[in-house]
Order: structure tokens, then C-alpha cells, then sequence
């Protein structure tokens, strides 16, 4: 029997990638940084099945060559990087690996908060670079004094799966817990004893802001000048999301002219971020290369979910986390 062809645009952990390797004529790109796009290109000519990561743009150019390509596997919760509304004109199907990266992320959107609040990057910074020693002093009363985030209001931007794990963590910091996403979920509210609100009161009276929304064209840089504005002075930015939810020139803005008191980002509107992002200039934000997901377990779960999906689809079911259920009406797997 022939094995369906798959090209893997990345090394994935293993416990997903053997299995693809064993049950497809599997394809891998080893290298560390992505496939230039031109090796997608030529790669996908020959495929049944992609397996992608958020930074491998899949558009009408690679779909117009991917004449045999029947799946696309994202390695990710996220699919901004595919034209999915040309894959399920096309009859191809989408899946992603939601659910599993939820708690992960959900845990250090809170590893953000309490590095912002509390100047724990800066304090790390503060002893290595022997600032402390040079002191003379073992402890001072107004030494990198921080934010207090119990009892505070946290605002939570999209209260999807990431952002009610984080709303589940802050009632262990006694925090006031309001909200504002695209559909009211009032079971979680009641539940959880959340509050929901429009966009602007969010912003007006939260002390800590946790953005947690898909990329779209709603979404674009929903948090600009306006939105920073809006903010307290006190109060803080985390985004584990998007990068381009947030418009960056305007976050650099806000935080040199301290209409908001700090920011914690994981993700860029250009990632890898250039060095010579301004953002990083500044001593009131807290950065990271998008790695809320990057757990050993999480991430390895990640990639059994990929094969899973492949593997249903060739097996002729409906693979379980298919996210364009519409090309079902197009061609059955």
C-alpha cells in the first residue's frame, strides 16, 4: 500500500513526529530556523498533507501549486498563517491542536503578571550584573518597590479556553474579575463570579489587562493609542495572543510616557523581534520569544495531536480538531 506523502516543516517532538515518520512517507525540514517559503513551494507539489507551524504563511501561491495536498496539520492552536477560507474552497482540510496548550499558557500569562508587577526581570538583572553588591545595602525600604496584585481588577480580553484558565487562577489572588469577549459566556460568569463589560470600561478599570484573542481582522491592533489611553496609569499590558493585536508603536509610546505603568508581551508584531525593537529599550516591560506553550509535555502533546489528525483523516474520519468543518460539504476525508 502507498504511503500518503507529508512534508513536516519542522522538527516537532518526537513522540508525534515517529509516529507520522512510521505511518506516512514523511518528509522533515531539520533545520532550526523555517523553510525559506520557495522550499514550501517546491515541497507541497508532491504532498497529501502539510504539517505547518504559525510561521509558514500558506496562501494561493503555495495552495497553487499543492495540486494532490488533501490536509493541512497545524502545529498550534492558532491558523492565522493559512488562507482557510481558499483550503475549504479547495476541499482541503485545516486542523490545529487546541485544548492541550491551554493550561500552559494560562500559567505563564500568570509567570507575566508577577515578573511585571514585582520587577522580577529587572531585580534578576539588578544582582547579576553586581548592582546589588555595589549597593552596600542588603535590604532598603524603596528597593525596586512593586505592584501588589491581590485584591487588584484583573480585565481579561477573550474569554475563550486560555483566558477563563487565567480568570480560574486569579480567584486564588482574591482578584475582581471582569471581562469583555465577543459572546457573553454567562455560565462561566456565574461560576467564577466574573463580570462582563464592554471593551473601553475593561480598560478603564482594570489594573492588569490579559489579552486572549484569535488574530483577525476585528482583532488587528484592537489595543492602539486610544485603547492605551483609556488605561489607568497604574496598570498593566500582558499579551500571550497575538503580537499584532497590539499596535507597537503605540505600546512603545505608552510605556516611555508612562500613561500605563508596565507591559508583559510573549508575542510580536515581527517575531523573531528585530534587537533594535525600541520595546526593548525600556525597563517597564517584560519579554519573552512566544514560549507560553513551551512545555515538555505540552509541546509533546502537541505534536501526538498533529499525527491524530493526519491519521483520521486518512483512515477516512473526521479528523478531531478539524477548524473548517464547512469542506466537509466539499469532499469527505
Amino acid at each position: 500500500m502507498v504511503k500518503p506523502k507529508v512534508f513536516v516543516t519542522r522538527e516537532i517532538p518526537e513522540k508525534g513526529l515517529n509516529i507520522i515518520l512510521e505511518r506516512f512517507d514523511a518528509k522533515v525540514w531539520r533545520e532550526y530556523t523555517p523553510p525559506p517559503k520557495e522550499v514550501i513551494i517546491e515541497e507541497a507539489k508532491d504532498v497529501d498533507a502539510l504539517v505547518t507551524l504559525l510561521t509558514d504563511k500558506i496562501d494561493k501561491e503555495v495552495l497553487d501549486v499543492a495540486k494532490n495536498l488533501k490536509i493541512i496539520a497545524q502545529y498550534a492552536v492558532g491558523y492565522d498563517n493559512i488562507d482557510v477560507e481558499e483550503c475549504t474552497r479547495r476541499g482541503i482540510y485545516v486542523t490545529n491542536t487546541p485544548e492541550v496548550l491551554t493550561e500552559a499558557t494560562a500559567d505563564f500569562t500568570w509567570a507575566l503578571i508577577l515578573a511585571v508587577a514585582r520587577r522580577v526581570v529587572e531585580a534578576d538583572k539588578f544582582v547579576r550584573s553586581g548592582g546589588w553588591e555595589k549597593s552596600r545595602t542588603g535590604w532598603h525600604p524603596k528597593m525596586l518597590l512593586g505592584t501588589d496584585i491581590h485584591g487588584k481588577t484583573l480585565g481579561i480580553i477573550g474569554l475563550g479556553r486560555i483566558g477563563t484558565a487565567v480568570a480560574r487562577r486569579a480567584k486564588g489572588f482574591n482578584m475582581k474579575i471582569i471581562y469583555y469577549s465577543r459572546s457573553r459566556k454567562e455560565n462561566i460568569e456565574k461560576e467564577l463570579g466574573l463580570k462582563f463589560v464592554d471593551l473601553d470600561t475593561l480598560l478603564r478599570e482594570a489594573d492588569f489587562v490579559s489579552i486572549h484573542v484569535p488574530l483577525t481582522e476585528e482583532t488587528y491592533h484592537m489595543i492602539g493609542e486610544r485603547e492605551l489611553k483609556l488605561m489607568k496609569n497604574t496598570a498593566f499590558l500582558i499579551n500571550t495572543s497575538r503580537g499584532k493585536v497590539i499596535d507597537e508603536k503605540a505600546l512603545y509610546k505608552a510605556l516611555k510616557e508612562k500613561w500605563i505603568a508596565g507591559a508583559a508581551l510573549d508575542v510580536f508584531e515581527e517575531e523573531p523581534t528585530p534587537a533594535n525593537n525600541p520595546l526593548l529599550e525600556l525597563e517597564n516591560i517584560v519579554v519573552a520569544p512566544h514560549i507560553a506553550s513551551a512545555t515538555h509535555e505540552t509541546r509533546s502533546r502537541m505534536s501526538e495531536m498533529v499525527a491524530q489528525n493526519l491519521i483520521a483523516y486518512f483512515e477516512g474520519k473526521i479528523p478531531p480538531n478539524l477548524v473548517n468543518p464547512e469542506v466537509l460539504k466539499k469532499t469527505a476525508p
